[in-house]
């Protein structure tokens, strides 16, 4: 009874640690070292467009997003689309981070245009329905004694929803730019908003097929089956050879070989 109950508890074992290996072969990581908020943002878009996704996460703390090796590049797509993950934009701190003894001016004034332009591109994108943004900065060097001095200039990139109404955004965008940039007029501030192009979204009623209680697709679940059938069949047979093992020694022990001693 112990050796029968032994395999039903090894079998049992190896058989969910076959689906979980089965499982996880069919899926491909997307994003790695993500944070929590942007994961979650990522699972979402995806699960919206009937994408199936998950979240795995790392020895590093960090999340990574995984879907089915068949969906990875409707995926991609779909989180293009979407404007995820964000862009990482450089901030006041990294920009001016010391690395010599001595800047020379060039370099200061070069990393301050470069660190307004960052600033004001990642505020940019944080307004709704807009999925990317790119503000450039125009900082002439103008000389104090000279009488017609070059103004300053911007230029606003917006790549957004199809659905989003920029235009009532624009001069709220330009006032923004236009106050967040010392000797900047609101007529000096130009906006070119693109709409996002859209592929066909994928259909969200894709049809999912239960494997032990796991909904996949139907190609992975077909391929999880495959490789959880050849497992099982293998573990069945090993336990087979120790279950025969075993009682072959307990039957030695029982019925243990007596030496034949030799005619005389």
């Amino acid at each position: 009874m112990k050796i029968a109950t032994a395999q039903r508890l090894l079998t049992r074992c190896v058989a969910v640690a076959a689906l979980c290996l089965a499982i996880q072969a069919c899926k491909e990581d997307l994003y790695t070292n993500l944070e929590e908020r942007e994961a979650n943002a990522m699972v979402a878009v995806l699960l919206q467009k009937g994408i199936p996704a998950s979240r795995v996460i790392q020895k590093n703390g960090k999340l990574s997003v995984t879907v089915e090796e068949s969906q990875f590049a409707q995926a991609v797509t779909a989180l293009n689309e979407a404007g995820l993950p964000k862009t990482q934009f450089a901030t006041m701190g990294s920009v001016f981070k010391q690395e010599g003894l001595v800047a020379s001016p060039v370099q200061e004034r070069a990393q301050m245009i470069y660190a307004l332009s960052e600033e004001l591109s990642r505020t940019v994108s944080e307004i709704d329905g807009v999925v990317s943004a790119r503000v450039h900065v125009v900082l002439p060097d103008n000389d104090p004694l000279q009488r017609n001095a070059v103004p300053a200039s911007a230029s606003v990139f917006i790549r957004h929803e199809p659905g989003l109404d920029i235009n009532t955004l624009i001069p709220q965008i330009k006032t923004l730019v236009a106050n967040g940039i010392a000797g900047l007029t609101y007529e000096k501030v130009s906006v070119i908003p693109v709409a996002a192009a859209t592929t066909n979204p994928t259909n969200p009623n894709t049809e999912l097929t239960s494997f032990l209680g796991i909904w996949l697709l139907p190609e992975s679940a077909a391929k999880a089956k495959w490789m959880f059938g050849a497992l099982i069949g293998a573990v069945l047979g090993l336990a087979a050879a120790l279950a025969y093992l075993l009682m072959h020694r307990k039957r030695r022990r029982i019925f243990p070989l007596v030496p034949v001693e030799p005619a005389k």
